[in-house]
């Protein structure tokens, strides 16, 4: 019995009304076939393409899909094609489906390939549902034939990160391919790791302009506490050592 989707809807206004924004160095570069920017262009897309799914991270020689690139040269595929074939490809399925979880994988594919967080964790679940009733190529074509996809991206375009910068925030957020790791949270706590480990005593850091100058007696302050006072200490005189008879005058 198929588990039933559910329904989710976005949380904030900054995903669903199209601000204005004056471009900058946080602006995404679009990658698009239609306007390659020279002779080497496509070269450029596809490195794109694979910064974008793969993320850093994962950015291997032995991940390359050369067929896939042939093809994309050569016209017989699109872009958004392209990125299909890297969302099914051996090393992605390995390296990220099977590494994580259905709710883990879903949050990645859809900022990956929709260019945006989840809304909530409503829609991490439905996305999961698909996965469970679809597997990974149904779930992947959803995302890729969606009307939020087509709209922003289409045939031609690679996705991107959009509206990396948000109202009353001065710089914009990490990109999605930088700040996510391979493994999750849960499956990090399964491996043990991170460990933090002190290897010296905790110090305290101290302004410059509040450490103390010369001629201050602060400087030597902790001089004086280290400084043991030196005590006389008083002899002790046993009783069976005392002669009372030596002591007595005679007469």
């Amino acid at each position: 019995m198929a588990l039933p989707l559910l329904n989710y809807t976005p949380k904030s206004q900054n995903v669903r009304v199209a601000g204005y924004e004056v471009p900058g160095d946080e602006q995404p570069y679009i990658f698009d076939t239609e306007n390659l920017p020279s002779g080497g262009g496509m070269e450029e897309v596809i490195w794109a393409a694979y910064r974008q799914i793969y993320s850093e991270h994962q950015i291997l020689k032995s991940n390359r899909q050369s067929a896939l690139e042939s093809q994309l040269k050569d016209g017989r595929i699109t872009v958004r094609q392209f990125i299909r074939g890297l969302l099914l490809s051996d090393p992605f399925r390995r390296r990220n489906f099977e590494a994580n979880s259905n709710y883990r994988f879903a949050e990645l594919c859809v900022q990956r390939v929709l260019g945006r967080d989840v809304y909530s964790e409503r829609e991490k679940i439905a996305w999961s549902i698909v996965i469970v009733n679809e597997g990974v190529q149904g779930f992947v074509d959803k995302l890729l034939n969606s009307d939020e996809y087509l709209e922003n991206f289409g045939d031609t375009i690679v996705p991107f990160q959009r509206r990396r910068n948000l109202p009353q925030r001065e710089r914009g957020e990490t990109p999605f391919n930088l700040k996510t790791p391979r493994y999750g949270a849960y499956y990090r706590d399964l491996q043990g790791f991170p460990q933090i480990v002190w290897q010296n005593a905790v110090r305290r850091f101290r302004p410059q302009e509040k450490q103390p100058v010369e001629g201050n007696p602060e400087r030597f302050l902790g001089m004086a506490r280290n400084m043991a006072p030196q005590q006389n200490p008083v002899p002790r005189v046993s009783l069976q050592t005392l002669n009372y008879l030596a002591a007595v005058p005679r007469r």
